[in-house]
């Protein structure tokens, strides 16, 4: 039962973290488009800056429930060592995301509208990947 409850809310909080993963680049690809409207670009800056720390949050709790499932529970396989290697590149696009927002907010530029949205599609690639290793679990 323990160990139920551990996954499950390992996953709803993984959930919530790549929610955060997916919008925050949507909302630089916003923040290149709005151009210098003042009043929608602050807006813009208070909701990623909010996002970003609650992506934080949701990611702090997920890895510590991760780690429970992990050391508690011995989950351990070679799928585990390349869905973690997978993750810590979602987070390092985290980062990189949350750097950009910060340069923005500092006034340095963005990258093009265009650029914004390839890069806003990076991470749908690796999450197809944990989940087809978390499942499949092929080694």
């Amino acid at each position: 039962m323990a160990y139920l409850l551990t996954k499950t809310f390992h996953l709803v909080f993984v959930i919530a973290w790549m929610a955060a993963v997916f919008y925050l680049p949507r909302i630089l690809v916003n923040l290149a488009e709005v151009g210098d409207v003042p009043a929608v670009r602050e807006r813009l800056l208070l909701m990623g800056r909010r996002l970003y720390r609650f992506g934080h949050v949701m990611f702090g709790i997920a890895f510590v429930l991760g780690l429970a499932l992990w050391l508690h529970f011995h989950i351990s396989g070679g799928w585990l060592h390349a869905k973690l290697a997978l993750v810590a590149l979602l987070l390092v696009f985290y980062i990189i995301t949350g750097r950009q927002l910060k340069a923005v907010a500092q006034g340095k530029a963005l990258a093009s509208p265009y650029a914004l949205r390839w890069f806003n599609e990076l991470p749908l690639p690796l999450l197809v990947m944990v989940v087809w290793l978390v499942l499949a679990k092929p080694f």
